[in-house]
C-alpha cells in the first residue's frame, strides 16, 4: 500500500477552440487534446494546478 499513488481521472468536456493560447497548452500539457478523450495523472500538485487552469473544460474524478 506504501508504494500506491494517488491518481486522478480527467476527462475534456469542453472544446479548445476560442480559448487562449495558454488554455490550450494546459490541456496538451495534460494529454488533451479532443473531446472526451481520458488520461488517468498522478495527483500531485502540478497537475492539480494545471486542472485548476481549466476546470471549465474538465472533469475530475478521483480513481482507485
Amino acid at each position: 500500500m506504501a508504494g500506491k499513488k494517488k491518481t486522478v481521472r480527467v476527462t475534456q468536456i469542453g472544446s479548445s477552440i476560442g480559448r487562449a493560447k495558454d488554455q490550450r497548452a494546459t490541456l496538451v500539457g495534460l494529454g488533451l487534446n479532443k473531446m472526451h478523450r481520458t488520461r488517468e495523472l498522478e495527483d500531485t500538485p502540478s497537475v492539480r494546478g494545471m486542472i485548476d487552469k481549466v476546470h471549465h473544460l474538465v472533469r475530475v474524478e478521483t480513481a482507485e
